[in-house]
C-alpha cells in the first residue's frame, strides 16, 4: 500500500481486461481503479501514475483510460491537481478530514436513493425470472449459471472484483427464461447497482467477509432449484437474496 503522497505504482491493478469483451474497456478500467481505491489498495492522498503508464498498463486507449477517469472524479474518488496529476480523494459519502459532525453529502444520499430504486425493480423483475428460468432452462442455461458461480467464488478467494462475476450470475438467470425483454431489463440495471452497491460500503460499516460468503450461499440455493426444476422455491429463493441484498447494504449489524 502506498502512502499518502507517493505515486500509486502499477502493480495495483488488475489486467485481465480482456477477458469480457461484452463490457466495454471504460467500465472494466473504472471498475478496476474503483476496487483498488475503495478496498484501501490505494489510499487518498496518493498520487496515480500518468495517464500514459495508466493507459499502458491496462492496454487500453487514452481516451478510454480518460473516460474511466472522468468517472473517479464525479464519484469524488479523484481529483486532478493541474501540472502534478490525478490524485486519490477521500470516498464519497465519507466524512472528510477537520469536518467532524458533518454527514454524508447530498450527491452520496442520491445514490442511495438510485440504489433503492434499482432494487424495488429488481423485486418485481428478477423473482418471476428465476421462476421461467426453472421451468425454461436447459443444458446450456445451466452451464452458464454454474460457470458464473465458479467465477465469482475464485474472484472471492483473489479478493478481485466481485460486481460483475455477481451479476454474471444475474444475467444467466434472466437469460434461461428466453425472454429478452427480462435480459434488457436486468442489463439495464447493471451499472447504476453495482455501481450503487460499491459506493454503499463506505456509507455503511459491514463485515464484507461475512456478507459476501451469504451471497454465496443465496446464490447457490437460487442456483439448486434453477437446477431441480423448483419453479416456486427458485422464485422465493430469489426474492429471498434481494430483500437480504438490501439489508445487507443499509444496515450495520453483521450477518446479513
Amino acid at each position: 500500500m502506498d502512502k499518502p503522497g507517493k505515486t500509486a505504482k502499477p502493480d495495483f491493478v488488475f489486467t485481465d481486461l480482456q477477458g469480457n469483451r461484452t463490457e466495454r474497456l471504460a467500465d472494466k478500467v473504472y471498475e478496476n481503479l474503483f476496487h483498488a481505491i475503495v478496498t484501501g489498495m490505494i489510499v487518498a492522498g496518493t498520487r496515480l501514475p500518468s495517464e500514459n503508464q495508466l493507459a499502458q498498463e491496462f492496454d487500453v486507449s487514452r481516451p478510454v483510460l480518460r473516460e474511466a477517469l472522468d468517472r473517479l472524479r464525479a464519484d469524488g474518488l479523484v481529483a486532478s491537481v493541474r501540472g502534478s496529476g490525478n490524485y486519490v480523494q477521500n470516498a464519497v459519502g465519507a466524512k472528510a478530514p477537520g469536518r467532524e459532525g458533518e454527514g454524508v453529502d447530498r450527491d452520496a444520499l442520491e445514490r442511495i436513493g438510485d440504489l433503492l430504486n434499482g432494487i424495488e425493480l429488481r423485486l418485481i423483475v428478477e423473482p418471476e425470472a428465476a421462476f421461467l428460468a426453472a421451468k425454461r432452462r436447459g443444458p446450456s442455461d445451466v452451464e452458464r449459471m454454474r460457470a458464473a458461480l465458479d467465477r465469482f467464488s475464485d474472484a472471492v478467494r483473489q479478493n478481485a472484483i466481485l460486481h460483475h462475476h455477481d451479476y454474471a450470475f444475474h444475467e444467466a438467470v434472466a437469460a434461461a427464461t428466453s425472454n429478452q425483454r427480462i435480459v434488457h431489463t436486468l442489463k439495464s440495471l447493471e451499472y447504476d447497482v453495482t455501481r450503487s452497491v460499491s459506493l454503499m460500503r463506505f456509507l455503511v460499516q459491514f463485515q464484507p467477509l461475512v456478507r459476501i460468503d451469504a451471497v454465496q450461499v443465496e446464490h447457490e440455493e437460487i442456483f439448486a432449484h434453477i437446477e431441480a426444476g423448483a419453479a416456486t422455491d427458485a422464485k422465493r429463493a430469489m426474492r429471498n437474496h434481494i430483500e437480504h441484498a438490501r439489508i445487507r447494504m443499509l444496515s450495520s449489524r453483521p450477518g446479513f
